[in-house]
């Protein structure tokens, strides 16, 4: 017999519905519109998209257009922003497991774009495209020192890191990576869950115009270790562990490669120990400074699955 996933259950109307306002509302914002993506000759333009922000490496662009087409085919999206008749942002998802999951395998807004909230009108727009066939559980990985990114991903989207994968691309060479190893987090997005749906229709804390309360390292936390800048990188108060990244990782590897592998490194040591311990990043200060709390529940969206 064949090993066939059983489809997952219908996700309620309100919910679906909801994603598909919160997605459009973001595009409007953003002043782009998004569409799939099908046809070759738009998913080479995509692949251009994506070599121009990440640059190339040994083996070429960062995904083939060809590639692009694969995943499409096989029941994944390939999701685009466009302002005017210019591709301005770009991002590929494809199905995974378990059943009821996607992964996400790269994004992207053109360089000066991404303060127009091209990148979560990019990730509503998959929320939203997943949420209609059922799919309530997204994956991806990213970059822990880039500190905006993190940001975004956990305190913007609402996603949680529940691990820490050490050298998971190798070596990578290119403008944004440099030439260290590169350590990935694991994101999980449960966009089913009601956090996520409040912060994609932004609802929370909103309503009277003032931006919601976030956690903070507290200012009697206890200072465990310093990092490569001779500063406190590593915290602890009644929230969890802190540790902090560099303000701007992609420069400083640029200027100082040893001083970004030192981070590399300091970060490494702080969450691998971390996670083993069942530890969670669930949030990312606009300074830098990650969260690492402990959660046992498996059914809160804050925690692995």
């Amino acid at each position: 017999m064949p090993d066939v996933a059983p489809a997952p259950p219908p996700l309620s109307d309100a919910l679906v519905a909801d994603a598909s306002a919160a997605a459009d509302a973001a595009a409007r914002r953003a002043g782009v519109h998004v569409r799939e993506l099908h046809d070759i000759a738009d998913l080479r333009a995509a692949s251009s998209l994506f070599e121009t922000v990440w640059g190339s490496g040994p083996e070429g662009v960062p995904i083939h257009s060809e590639v692009m087409l694969g995943l499409v085919h096989a029941g994944g999206a390939v999701t685009a922003a466009y302002d005017g008749d210019h591709l301005v942002g770009a991002a590929v998802l494809g199905a995974a497991r378990p059943a009821g999951s996607t992964y996400g395998f790269i994004a992207a807004a053109l360089p000066g774009r991404a303060d127009r909230g091209i990148g979560r009108t990019l990730k509503l727009a998959q929320r939203a495209w997943a949420l209609r066939r059922g799919l309530t559980r997204m994956t991806w990985t990213f970059d822990p020192l880039v500190a905006r990114n993190g940001r975004f991903n956990l305190a913007r989207l609402g996603a949680t890191a529940p691990g820490y994968e050490v050298a998971f691309y190798g070596r990578m060479a290119d403008g944004v990576n440099g030439a260290d190893e590169a350590d990935r987090l694991v994101a999980r997005w449960c966009m089913d869950a009601p956090s996520v749906a409040d912060r994609a229709a932004d609802h929370a804390g909103h309503r009277d115009g003032q931006a919601p309360a976030e956690p903070e390292p507290a200012r009697d936390a206890v200072p465990l270790a310093d990092g490569p800048d001779a500063r406190p990188m590593l915290l602890e108060d009644g929230n969890g562990l802190w540790c902090r990244v560099p303000a701007d990782v992609v420069a400083l590897r640029r200027h100082d490669p040893a001083q970004a592998s030192a981070w590399r490194s300091a970060t490494r040591e702080v969450f691998v120990p971390a996670f083993a311990d069942g530890r969670v990043a669930t949030h990312v200060t606009r300074d830098g400074w990650y969260l690492l709390e402990r959660t046992d529940d498996t059914d809160d969206p804050r925690s692995a699955t």
